[in-house]
């Protein structure tokens, strides 16, 4: 009985949290699974009739679908092109022996931490095609052919929106890896430079090697955080122009509350659920493969 009474004691205080978390993710996922099979306007009175899997040969059988994936996955390259090396490097910075690293701590984090309505807001006056600043700083400084409606040409529109979404979480993502570069032992690096390793070898060679754990959740959040991508580019282009940076969930946004087709708005819900779960899945073994090797 005594050695059954620490497990107790934290089964007691882990119970609200998970009660909590069942309440609050998994249930809803499980009613959004099982709402994919029913045509349903939405209206309570309204009684739910059974389709089976016509809501999901509906959403497989809409282009703006599989553009949408087009688009996921041009945010999960950005992730890997633009949010890695530059989270990574702003990292180092903030790890370092610098002078004046805790401004930088603030500087680097700081768009993080607004709301996304503001930055996306901030963003959309900022990359106006007409009296936007961005424009204009570049009109200025001779430069106009190169000038744009960056958010109204639909064949750069979804990248603008990928390079705000890096400058939004790339500070986030600086946290993410100062923890694993502070948890690298000083004495390896000690023992490195006694050997004659430069700066450059020492992050070749220990830094990057010891940081897999890391890269493994860093690409996780990539993955999963880019088939929920929702605000930003609700706030800066509402899905357009002509469709052109929607998204899975601007696609499930529209479909439940302007067209009030819940079922195959529910249908694109329980896809990205399972795309994410799938996702987690193969990326931890793939990568945990990896370091085994």
């Amino acid at each position: 009985m005594v050695k059954r009474r620490p497990y107790t004691i934290a089964a007691v205080f882990l119970l609200p949290a998970f009660l909590l978390y069942t309440l609050v993710y998994v249930v809803p996922m499980f009613q959004t699974a099982y709402l994919s099979f029913f045509s349903w306007n939405g209206i309570k009175s309204v009684p739910l009739e059974f389709v089976g899997w016509a809501n999901y040969d509906e959403m497989f059988n809409k282009p703006e679908f599989y553009r949408s994936l087009k688009n996921i996955g041009v945010f999960i390259m950005g992730s890997f092109v633009l949010i890695l090396p530059i989270a990574f490097s702003f990292a180092l910075i903030i790890t370092s022996k610098l002078k004046g690293t805790r401004f930088f701590k603030v500087a680097f984090f700081m768009p993080s931490i607004l709301p996304l309505t503001a930055v996306g807001l901030m963003w959309q006056f900022l990359l106006k095609g007409d009296g936007g600043l961005v424009n204009a700083v570049m009109s200025a400084l001779g430069m106009s052919s190169w000038t744009r409606d960056w958010l109204g040409e639909p064949a750069i529109a979804i990248y603008v929106v990928v390079i705000v979404n890096a400058w939004i979480y790339c500070g986030l993502n600086m946290i993410i890896f100062a923890s694993g570069l502070v948890a690298i032992p000083e004495d390896l690096y000690e023992a490195a430079a006694l050997d004659g390793a430069t700066g450059f070898k020492k992050l070749r060679y220990i830094t990057v090697p010891l940081m897999q754990e890391t890269i493994k959740i860093f690409s996780i959040l990539a993955v999963t955080q880019s088939l929920r991508v929702f605000g930003q580019i609700f706030v800066m282009t509402n899905g357009g122009p002509n469709g052109a940076t929607d998204v899975p969930t601007t696609l499930l946004y529209y479909e439940s509350f302007k067209y009030n087709n819940f079922g195959v708005g529910n249908s694109i819900g329980t896809f990205i659920i399972i795309a994410a779960l799938l996702s987690t899945v193969i990326l931890n073994r793939l990568m945990s493969t990896r370091n085994a090797r």
